[in-house]
């Protein structure tokens, strides 16, 4: 069985993030024994991030979560590094890699430059990977950013490698979609990459279809508490502002609700979305920036549902079994497939 088209809008010729143009990503995957993690990194544009920023924003559908950097973003609406996603205890090594990194750049930064903002976002990857093997370290940050590409692995990688999703094995995903807006003269790319991290079996939902219960084993309890997370990053070549991004990101909530979520208490969901259409040079007095008008976004609002649904399916039908701390094992959804009733 392969993974399923989501929704009517057409993908772009990659089926992944890197479909809007610039944007790139690479991965550095520890698999060693009980070190099951990693790190991913989502390179908005080629160039100087802290001196050509993006428009940017997020949002917190549930916030059990340990992010570095959404405050500023918040409050600025503006991306000035790289995207890094990694381990929970791993935050703070990739702070620093991401602050030297921007340093390599801009020497001035903390001195006659402002400081600057790295953006970390986590998810738990305990079940499978020792945390307290604090095994990511900083050089591992340079490694994900040194085979940036616009080819897209999926599945059991980079900061992907120990997650699980629905009691199974999760990781990254990815997907986009082609719209067409207004008068259909105007068509711009969304696509999205997801830190897939959440999930219980039962509520799984395939493309509509109650796949969780089909799998979970007759009379298994489905009491235990939802914990898990997951990040949902977004990015779009239509020009937006923060503002509106906001709004985008918010959007992302439906694609994970339709995949059979519910937000859990324990569960950290966080979106956020960045705009590649203009880039906002810093130290300029004045912006000069095109802007779609809300009453065109909702061609944008149902693409960000469908690729956000679709990176989700992706992560899980790319994943491949893994053994990891203690005995532990998340097994694939294709295996598990294979084992139901034809």
């Amino acid at each position: 069985m392969d993974a399923p088209h989501i929704g009517r809008l057409a993908a772009g010729p990659r089926n992944s993030i890197a479909d809007v143009d610039g944007v790139t990503v690479g991965h550095c995957t520890l698999d060693n024994g009980p070190v099951q993690t990693g790190v991913t990194v989502v390179s908005p544009h080629g160039g100087n991030l802290f001196t050509h920023k993006l428009p940017a924003a997020a949002a917190v559908i549930n916030g059990f979560g340990k992010s570095a950097g959404l405050v500023q973003l918040e409050e600025l609406g503006t991306l000035e590094t790289p995207i890094a996603l990694t381990n929970t205890f791993a935050v703070g090594a990739i702070v620093t890699a991401q602050i030297r990194h921007a340093l390599q750049a801009n020497p001035e930064i903390g001195r006659s430059q402002p400081t600057v903002n790295p953006l970390v976002m986590e998810c738990n990857d305990g079940y499978l990977n020792d945390l307290h093997a604090f095994a990511v370290q900083e050089s591992h940050f340079g490694q994900a950013l040194a085979v940036l590409s616009s080819d897209v692995p999926q599945g059991a990688v980079g900061a992907g490698r120990g997650m699980s999703s629905f009691g199974m094995k999760g990781g990254i995903g990815t997907a986009s979609r082609r719209v067409a807006v207004g008068s259909g003269k105007d068509e711009f790319t969304l696509g999205a990459l997801v830190l897939s991290n959440f999930g219980k079996l039962h509520d799984l939902i395939l493309d509509g279809r109650p796949l969780g219960r089909e799998l979970a084993a007759a009379g298994a309890s489905d009491k235990a508490p939802e914990k898990g997370s997951i990040i949902m990053i977004l990015a779009t070549d239509a020009p937006l502002d923060a503002r509106q991004l906001k709004r985008l990101s918010t959007r992302a909530g439906a694609g994970l609700a339709r995949t059979g979520s519910a937000y859990g208490h324990g569960s950290g969901d966080i979106a956020l979305a960045f705009s590649t259409a203009q880039q906002i040079e810093a130290g300029s007095e004045c912006l000069n920036m095109a802007l779609l008008q809300d009453h065109l976004l909702d061609p944008l609002f149902h693409a960000a549902a469908d690729s956000v649904e679709q990176a989700i399916v992706n992560a899980l039908f790319a994943a491949q079994t893994v053994h990891g701390r203690d005995g532990h094992v998340r097994e694939c959804l294709r295996e598990r497939l294979a084992r139901l009733p034809s």
